[in-house]
């Protein structure tokens, strides 16, 4: 439904369309000639030329959107607010393209709603040399679509020459020989925006140390900021990682020099007073680190109330030697699973022996089967608690 100030916009943008209940009709998708603009009322005699000229040329956009493109006329309307051209011979040119690579109408429709400024590249000189450099590595169709569609940029910022082909040829010089290239492709804007001249030394770096290649592809794709750094500051962080224990072919020595990487000192200090002031020793703290490194990507304040939860029935040394459990959701996943199992020890059904902190994060399945289904009959609120519908409050119990 429209509101009714786009009621009214798109009524004088395109005064053939009739509004019936906040909703537009007799308007038709996909044809070959624009909707009809109507001249403007009386009104339009108090605009100065160039309003009235702005205006027709958002009434010719939006058409064309609603009628080439398959928009609604609301997000025609939206749309128009970053794209707008005065006739249809560059937006049909960039479309005429897309469909000779074989986008389908739907693909296009897509794509515009995503990327509105896509219909005003230069056809020519920017949408079909990217466009044949991308099938020449072996994209077509759906294929080529989805990774416009997961980066746009590909076609609208960066250069062939200087950013897109370089990019390539460095980083399939990188990757495992069977990985496929539209992987990195769909998330090369991260690659694109970094500063690929470093990855090359710093990957040299890696793999004197013997860091397993799965592991340096798995970064370059998904993580590149943390290779891309200037070489000098790379090294210095690898020594870091390495004093704390790490082993290069561990799977966890990537995971600590990304978040080293991405941990400015100051940030680094806050928290280590905060995992101070929940129990935690310097020796838990390394502990913790080595077992899972992401769990310092969690704030202070998030840190904080998990371990004031957790605290309850475990020490701070137990969170340590399970640091996973603190990259759970609190209100998710934490809080049902111990309330389940308070509700089983207040009523006797379980003891403490029969479960560790490692419950907590054990598959669903098992822990259903486990502390759920199997005391169905003595407490049929166990699934509603697990659930989060029911609190063990509600049920005369507390924490």
């Amino acid at each position: 439904m429209l509101g009714s100030n786009s009621c009214k916009r798109l009524q004088l943008l395109l005064p053939s369309c009739r509004i019936v209940g906040g909703s537009v009709t007799h308007l038709h998708f996909f044809q070959k000639e624009p909707i009809f603009i109507s001249s403007y009322s009386s009104k339009s005699s108090l605009v100065s030329g160039n309003d009235k000229l702005q205006e027709k040329v958002i009434s010719f956009t939006v058409s064309y959107l609603i009628n080439s493109c398959g928009l609604s006329p609301k997000l025609a309307l939206s749309a128009s607010k970053t794209v707008q051209f005065d006739n249809r011979e560059g937006p049909d040119s960039v479309l005429n393209v897309l469909r000779n690579h074989g986008f389908s109408d739907d693909h296009i429709s897509q794509l515009v709603r995503k990327r509105p400024k896509l219909l005003s590249a230069n056809a020519e000189k920017t949408v079909v040399p990217k466009l044949e450099f991308l099938s020449s590595v072996g994209l077509s169709g759906t294929g080529l679509f989805r990774v416009l569609y997961s980066n746009p940029d590909i076609i609208l910022k960066h250069s062939l020459e200087r950013t897109i082909i370089p990019c390539y040829d460095i980083i399939k010089s990188l990757l495992l020989v069977d990985e496929k290239v539209a992987l990195f492709l769909r998330s090369s804007y991260r690659v694109m925006s970094s500063k690929l001249i470093n990855m090359v030394p710093n990957i040299s770096v890696l793999r004197a140390l013997e860091v397993p290649q799965a592991s340096i592809s798995l970064w370059v794709t998904c993580h590149p900021f943390v290779l891309s750094l200037d070489t000098e500051k790379f090294k210095e962080n690898i020594k870091k990682v390495t004093g704390m224990g790490f082993a290069p072919s561990s799977a966890t020595f990537m995971k600590a020099l990304d978040v080293i990487s991405l941990t400015d000192a100051l940030t680094w200090d806050q928290k280590m007073e905060v995992y101070k002031k929940c129990g935690w020793t310097e020796d838990d703290f390394l502990l913790a680190f080595r077992k899972n490194p992401f769990f310092m990507s969690l704030s202070c304040k998030k840190f904080s109330s998990k371990m004031d939860f957790l605290m309850m029935g475990w020490q701070p040394a137990d969170v340590a030697r399970n640091p996973t459990v603190l990259t759970y959701s609190l209100e998710k996943w934490i809080i049902p699973r111990c309330s389940v199992i308070r509700v089983l020890l207040l009523k006797g059904l379980i003891v403490k022996g029969e479960f560790s902190l490692g419950t907590i994060m054990a598959p669903e399945k098992y822990f259903l089967d486990r502390f759920v289904i199997r005391y169905q009959e003595q407490v049929p609120e166990l699934l509603h608690i697990l659930q989060g519908k029911i609190g063990i409050v509600e049920l005369g119990f507390g924490f």
